[in-house]
């Protein structure tokens, strides 16, 4: 069994090493590193497993997760780049950092496999969408996915389209939370008390995923069957067209694109080069 290391420990982070334990990985062949000492101290009296600082962390696993903000992986790189040895596989949870930037700063030939997971990791529901680096072979995907699998469902897809995979799963739970919130509000709105709207919209969001899973149809044919002629449902599809939501989430998921674009070229080598088809 391999020592896997997650390098930050915040919600992915966390979620990660909850799965991990909850699928059968021995705690003792876990590690993580946190800078914060009473938020380090809860993990482990949380999940039974060790904080240990970033060097010790390098040089024991045999995975690396690096799961930290874009914006700090810099000083983390300084650090970690003269301990990783082409043994290791280092795994990038990091939006928008291409396989690129970790392989031009670590030794040549060490193994890369970039992850966009979402949120849902949390409850064990992740969508989480992999990408081989250039020295990544298919028994290091078949890790990462067997790791992954522990929180969740996973694709591989080539690493020009995780820019998209960031813009529609990897920033999908908040708009799908932003739908709900609204239809909370209108919920209360025609005056139905906070906890009953949201029970309703909750459970009702639950039930509509659980038929799409179940492979029920198209989704316009499942909102075809709720639409009846002259009824309410039309009614209300109606107003929705008529403000222009289709049209919004696909501007919105085209701007998170363009972002994800965005933080990837400051670590490409040719700031030129995007990731796009």
């Amino acid at each position: 069994m391999s020592t896997i290391a997650v390098l930050g420990a915040g919600k992915i982070g966390e979620s990660l090493l909850s799965g991990l334990i909850n699928a059968g990985h021995a705690t003792e062949k876990l590690l993580f590193t946190e800078r914060y000492q009473q938020r380090a101290e809860e993990l482990t009296e949380r999940y039974g497993v060790r904080n240990a600082d970033v060097a010790e962390a390098v040089e024991q696993a045999d995975v690396l997760v690096v799961s930290v903000k874009p914006q700090d992986i810099d000083p983390l790189l300084e650090l970690i780049s003269p301990l990783v040895t082409p043994e290791k596989l280092v795994v990038t949870l990091c939006a928008g950092l291409p396989t690129e930037l970790f392989e031009r700063r670590f030794a040549a030939g060490t193994p890369v496999v970039r992850v966009m997971p979402n949120t849902p990791m949390l409850v064990g529901e992740a969508m989480s969408a992999v990408s081989a680096g250039t020295h990544a072979t298919e028994a290091h995907l078949e890790t990462v996915e067997e790791m992954l699998g522990s929180v969740g469902r996973v694709v591989r897809i080539p690493e020009n389209q995780q820019d998209a995979v960031t813009a529609l799963s990897g920033s999908g739970p908040a708009y799908f939370f932003y739908l709900v919130e609204a239809m909370i509000d209108a919920g209360i709105l025609l005056g139905l008390p906070r906890a009953v709207a949201g029970e309703l919209v909750v459970q009702s969001a639950v039930g509509s995923a659980a038929m799409l899973r179940e492979g029920e149809g198209h989704p316009v044919i499942m909102r075809e069957g709720v639409t009846s002629p002259g009824g309410t449902t039309i009614s209300g599809v109606r107003e929705l067209e008529k403000h222009g939501v289709r049209a919004a989430l696909i501007d919105a998921i085209e701007a998170a694109h363009s972002r994800s674009v965005e933080l990837g070229a400051k670590h490409r080598a040719d700031p030129s080069e995007g990731d796009e088809d």
